[in-house]
């Protein structure tokens, strides 16, 4: 079976909607989405309904958790507006009851198999939910994924695509489809084919015209929603 591994979404259809068409292409039966679904971007709900057409399983992400601080009154709307932009604020307004409860349900990991493959998804990585692991992670950090037994650990947050091997398989970032930390205009993503634990990393196409139109109008103080568009 091939399974499509997609993180850090932050309410970019445009990326979305390209990674899914290539996914269809690709025959793929399943989506694990490892998180991120809202955060810096303004469509969320629309994100939710194209995942809607798939056999997907999601856990949560920071971003979310972000999104119910500001909900339950735990965290300032201004404050966090001034750093990642008005995408959670979009989250609140567009977001329906069924789609909130389903990102409040979300659990932090999850562990799954197919086929005799075992898979672990997390969003930082297996010890620390939040935890940055980059592509030039220390060998101390790299390590740590050993102590986990599962054929692919998969992990996302730092928006950068990487693998690396482990003592029981591989550990593997997909990247993120909608704000790469790589290059502008890139969705980012991983096929995962159980029927021989192979691996292939995936970039895809999108135009960021429309998205940075949005941004300009929506959040032209936050230059950082722009800037990583066009990197």
């Amino acid at each position: 079976m091939k399974i499509g591994v997609l993180s850090d979404i932050h309410g970019n259809k445009f990326a979305l909607e390209q990674v899914l068409i290539e996914a269809r292409r690709e025959n793929l039966k399943k989506l694990l989405v490892l998180g991120d679904i809202v955060g810096y971007y303004y469509y969320p709900d629309k994100a939710l309904d194209l995942l809607s057409d798939w056999d997907f399983l999601m856990i949560k992400g920071n971003h979310e958790e972000i999104l119910f601080d500001i909900i339950d009154g735990f965290e300032s709307n201004k404050k966090i507006k001034k750093k990642y932009g008005s995408g959670h604020e979009c989250a609140i307004e567009k977001l329906n009851k069924n789609q909130l409860n389903l990102l409040r349900s979300l659990p932090e990991s999850k562990v799954l198999s197919f086929d005799g493959v075992s898979i672990l998804m997390t969003h930082g990585s297996p010890w620390s939910k939040n935890l940055y692991v980059y592509p030039d992670a220390n060998l101390e950090v790299v390590q740590k994924f050993d102590n986990y037994n599962y054929d692919f650990i998969l992990f996302g947050h730092t928006h950068y695509a990487c693998s690396f091997k482990t003592a029981n398989g591989w550990a593997l970032n997909p990247g993120s489809v909608g704000q790469s930390r790589q290059n502008g205009g890139k969705a980012y993503w991983t096929i995962i084919d159980t029927a021989n634990k192979s691996f292939q990393m995936k970039t895809t196409d999108y135009s960021t015209e429309k998205l940075l139109n949005k941004v300009l109008d929506k959040d032209s103080k936050v230059e950082y929603l722009s800037d990583i568009l066009n990197r």
